[in-house]
């Protein structure tokens, strides 16, 4: 409302009013942000941090819609795209497959260890030598 040089009085006349009638709540939005980003893009809980920051999300709200991903939602969000990923590489050279899982795993801001995890666990399921 600011770019559209509304005065400050009515622009916070509105946002109480909205907020009072439910329609402006970052504490929801946060936690169906989380919720979907993370099922749909298995994004971890440091990316789903940098995204709902930037979009000006207050830190308490991120924090309570983070506090219940725990290091097990976070490794299963990164085993469902090292799957994902490893299958769509299924003809590449192992070599090849190996680093583009990292990239993407690291893409979506899983920590070093998660990834080491994950494609350990990749490796050890194919049960052959195609990683």
């Amino acid at each position: 409302m600011q770019r559209k040089n509304v005065p400050d009085e009515v622009a916070s006349a509105v946002l109480d009013r909205l907020e009072a009638v439910g329609l402006v709540d970052d504490g929801a939005f946060a936690q169906g942000w989380v919720e979907s980003r993370q099922q749909r893009r298995h994004l971890s809980r440091s990316a789903l941090r940098r995204e709902l920051l930037a979009k000006g999300v207050d830190r308490d709200h991120v924090d309570a819609a983070l506090d219940p991903i725990d290091t097990d939602d976070e490794l299963a969000a990164a085993r469902a795209l090292a799957a994902k990923k490893a299958a769509a590489g299924h003809r590449l050279d192992p070599a090849v497959r190996y680093r583009r899982v990292a990239g993407a795993l690291a893409r979506r801001g899983f920590g070093a260890g998660v990834i080491t995890t994950v494609l350990s666990e990749l490796r050890d399921n194919a049960g052959d030598s195609s990683w």
